[in-house]
């Protein structure tokens, strides 16, 4: 009996089952059955996945207090996804809960839901394509919630989460229209109204309305139930005031952050804090309260995860007041605190590469600023900035080394001879100090090490232990051997005096550094002999001349540099200053004064007027002092102008005078030294040197411009020829195509030397007539070859035989009796005549006979 009431129980469960499983009765048992399969098994499960997914997102990211935050604390990689490829699994697997919630359990009976989860199970679904990122699929799940689910309850926070991603898609005017009828017109619950204020927030911000932005932020603030969202709310709404200027008023923000204190993730408490500082100017009022204030921070143990920010206030703080090397120690400790934070770290190495430029040690610069570019990203506006500085960078380290070798040769060379005894015997027995002192240290350590082992030996914990296997005499008696020998090579008779001494390289600046020699490359034998020094000072004049003219181009260089392309008046003021006051060429003279009234002007320094008064008194008849005497006159119409003198060289370049184009070019760039115009007339002068001179010529004259100039457009142009059309021209190699027939194009040359100039216009007439005359299409031109040759050349014959056909119409025609010297040539085979300049070697291989 027991049996058959359990067999029914267990079929009539079956039965209920079976009923219940059917998604398409709309019965009491079918709602409820799917609707609790779908709350409590599928869509838990994917709102775990989903949760733990945006854990991770939150974990990962790392907001740039730098800048202004965004309202959701989100990364976006801006890409638009239409795929679920190489995407967040935990996010997939919500995706696909929340698919299987809507294909197994939705109830879609007459054009209506009865299963009252599987809105939710739309809302997930758009919700995990939003943090993937596929914000196409994510706009139409939410979409569907909207147009198919009128009586939901979620139906005011699947319209949030549609805006929110219309925001993603750069709809920000859409958004906001939707987001202010959905606030006018429905009842809101706290949390959704300030996500919604939030949301149209974030969308002002980025149609550069600060001021509706913060309007719509400080409501969020207000209704949000979430700590963390209020101080994230309060810090943008500091950080946008500060923008506007309204620095009370951004304090006040930050100090309601500083309020919630340890309801919120430190690092939002921290960054306020730090926020207000920057926001106080320092005055000698508050410079004590400020410093304690930054201390008070940096020894609070709860801050030490954010030390490298309080680090770099503390630099900047020290760099405020003047105390350039606490700030220098306190960048350098942020950089050291830094836990992988590129942004602060790009900052530190910009601030530390400032402060050594002005300081004149622009080797250190040059190396900050390559840190500096390490931790941005290629493409940025700022990268790109940075980069320009540092390749500037590269030309103002080789201009200052030329004027610091130079001053130092100069230096000596201008000492007396017992001056110059007395100065290096001082360098020779400090030398010598150095070198006994560390013979001293290594000794020391080597006696040390002995001492070491012997204790070794004797002591109970180590006796009988062999030397070998004792790491700290083992330590010791390596150190020590190192100190005495170097880094020897293992093999025979490795004492030897006559072996090479390999030094540690570990350490930068030591002699290894310096090719196994002395300070400054000096050989060991030679560092304390006295003559050695001696007889490497320069003594013929000459090299002292050209040690000046060096130094003294250099420091022009200098001046213009950090004149135009670092903003430094006062330092390239002194430079130009120094160029003038050291009996500099006469092309520099000028160009210097103008350049110093021109910063004087900018400075409105009262020297301006003096050097305006020198340029017109001694130089009247120069560009600069007819600009001066009347500022109204266009340079460019000058006829002495860097200007009117490059139009006329492109003119003569253009009739093929490239003798008259490369000397007046030389003469022009003496003439205007640091004219802008110079890189051009510098092009314009390597093009002629090709034409008229050939390939090797040319490429050197290419490659000059490009390393002299190459931050200029031709120092680029003339890289670019030299890297990808020159190699392509390289070949002196001419075609052995001669066949009579096809689609070359063949060329009859006459050639002429550059004297029969009357000769081959006569010629060049001759032939157009008969072109003309005999209903040719071929083309006539003079062609220059090199200095002393010139061809007069017809061109556009498809074939050899027509083209020879042409040569024996010409010399048996009655009218013509043209039978001056002349070859065939393919076109080709020209272009590498002309190029490589070596017409014999043509001549020769294809042994065209007269005609």
């Amino acid at each position: 009996m027991k049996l058959r009431s359990a067999s029914l129980t267990f079929l009539a469960g079956l039965l209920l089952l079976a009923v219940g499983c059917s998604t398409k009765k709309d019965a009491l048992v079918n709602r409820n059955w799917h609707a609790l399969n779908t709350k409590y098994n599928v869509l838990y499960n994917g709102n775990l996945a989903f949760e733990a997914g945006r854990e991770e997102l939150r974990n990962n990211y790392r907001d740039n207090y730098w800048e202004l935050l965004p309202v959701e604390r989100l990364e976006v990689s801006g890409e638009i996804k239409l795929d679920s490829e190489d995407n967040n699994p935990n996010f997939l697997k919500a995706e696909e809960k929340a698919a299987k919630a809507i294909q197994k359990h939705s109830m879609d009976i007459d054009d209506r839901e009865r299963n009252p989860q599987t809105d939710e199970a739309f809302l997930l679904l758009g919700k995990a394509r939003y943090f993937d990122e596929r914000y196409i699929p994510a706009l139409e799940a939410f979409n569907y919630i909207l147009r198919k689910y009128d009586q939901s309850d979620k139906l005011n926070e699947a319209s949030i989460w549609r805006e929110k991603t219309h925001l993603r898609l750069g709809y920000q005017e859409l958004a906001l229209k939707n987001l202010k009828r959905l606030l006018r017109y429905e009842d809101l619950k706290d949390q959704e109204y300030a996500d919604a204020r939030a949301i149209m927030g974030q969308a002002f911000v980025e149609l550069q309305a600060p001021d509706s932005a913060l309007m719509q932020l400080r409501v969020a603030a207000a209704y949000t139930r979430k700590p963390e969202e209020r101080a994230r709310y309060h810090f943008i709404v500091g950080q946008l005031y500060t923008q506007l200027g309204h620095r009370d008023s951004a304090n006040m923000a930050f100090d309601k952050v500083i309020a919630l204190n340890r309801k919120v993730p430190r690092v939002y408490w921290l960054n306020a804090h730090l926020k207000k500082i920057q926001n106080t100017p320092v005055t000698p009022k508050n410079r004590e309260a400020v410093l304690e204030y930054l201390t008070r921070l940096e020894r609070q143990r709860e801050n030490r995860p954010f030390l490298d920010k309080i680090y770099r206030q503390l630099a900047d703080f020290h760099q405020t007041t003047g105390q350039d090397s606490l700030a220098v120690a306190y960048y350098n400790r942020s950089l050291r605190a830094t836990d992988n934070d590129r942004v602060i770290s790009a900052f530190n190495y910009e601030d530390l590469a400032g402060y050594y430029f002005d300081e004149n040690a622009f080797s250190q610069a040059g190396a900050y600023y390559d840190s500096v570019l390490l931790n941005l990203d290629d493409g940025t506006r700022r990268h790109r900035a940075i980069r320009k500085k540092r390749e500037n960078l590269d030309d103002v380290i080789a201009n200052e080394n030329i004027v610091h070798h130079a001053d130092s040769v100069l230096h000596l060379y201008e000492m007396s001879p017992i001056q110059r005894r007395i100065y290096f015997q001082a360098h020779i027995d400090s030398l010598r100090a150095l070198a006994e002192a560390e013979a001293k240290v290594r000794e020391d350590r080597a006696e040390a090490g002995f001492n070491a082992f012997a204790q070794s030996r004797g002591g109970k914990a180590n006796r009988g232990k062999f030397y070998f296997y004792n790491i700290t005499s083992l330590g010791y008696g390596r150190t020590a051997f190192k100190d005495r020998w170097g880094n020897r090579e293992l093999e025979d008779n490795w004492r030897w005096s006559n072996k090479a001494r390999v030094l540690n390289t570990d350490a930068p600046g030591d002699l290894a550094s310096q090719g196994g020699d002395g300070p400054a490359g000096i050989p060991e034998d030679e560092k304390f002999n006295l003559d050695y020094y001696l007889d490497r000072i320069p003594t013929d004049p000459a090299v002292a001349d050209s040690l000046r003219r060096e130094r003294n181009f250099a420091n022009y260089q200098l001046g213009l540099i950090y004149k135009e392309k670092f903003s430094e008046p006062l330092l390239a003021a002194s430079k130009l200053e120094a160029v003038l006051e050291s009996n500099p060429e006469a092309r520099l003279v000028l160009p210097s004064k103008y350049n110093l009234y021109k910063i004087y002007e900018a400075q409105g320094s009262p020297l301006q007027e003096g050097m305006r008064q020198e340029i017109i008194r001694n130089h009247p008849d120069s560009r600069y002092a007819a600009i001066l005497t009347n500022p109204e006159i266009e340079l460019a119409a000058l006829e002495n102008s860097p200007q009117a003198r490059y139009g006329q060289l492109f003119k003569a370049f253009e009739a093929q005078r490239y003798l008259q184009v490369i000397t007046g070019a030389e003469a022009a760039i003496n003439q205007w030294t640091g004219d802008p115009l110079i890189p051009k007339l510098e092009l314009l002068k390597a093009n002629a040197i090709g034409r008229l001179e050939g390939f090797e010529p040319f490429r050197e004259a290419l490659n000059y411009v490009a390393l002299n100039y190459p931050n200029t457009p031709e120092g680029r142009q003339a890289h670019q020829i030299v890297t990808e059309q020159l190699p392509q021209v390289e070949s002196r190699e001419f075609t052995t195509s001669l066949s009579a027939r096809g689609t070359q194009n063949w060329k009859v040359v006459f050639p002429f030397k550059r004297y029969q100039q009357a000769e081959a216009e006569e010629l060049m007439a001759r032939l157009e007539k008969s072109i003309t005359d005999l209903n040719y299409n071929n083309r006539v031109s003079r062609d220059i070859y090199n200095l002393e040759d010139q061809f007069v050349v017809v061109h556009g014959f498809s074939t050899r035989d027509r083209a020879l056909g042409y040569v024996e119409l010409l010399k048996k025609n009655r009218d013509y009796r043209i039978d001056n010297e002349n070859f065939v040539i393919l076109s080709p085979n020209y272009q590498v005549v002309q190029i490589h300049k070596n017409l014999p070697e043509y001549l020769a291989q294809i042994q065209t006979p007269k005609p």
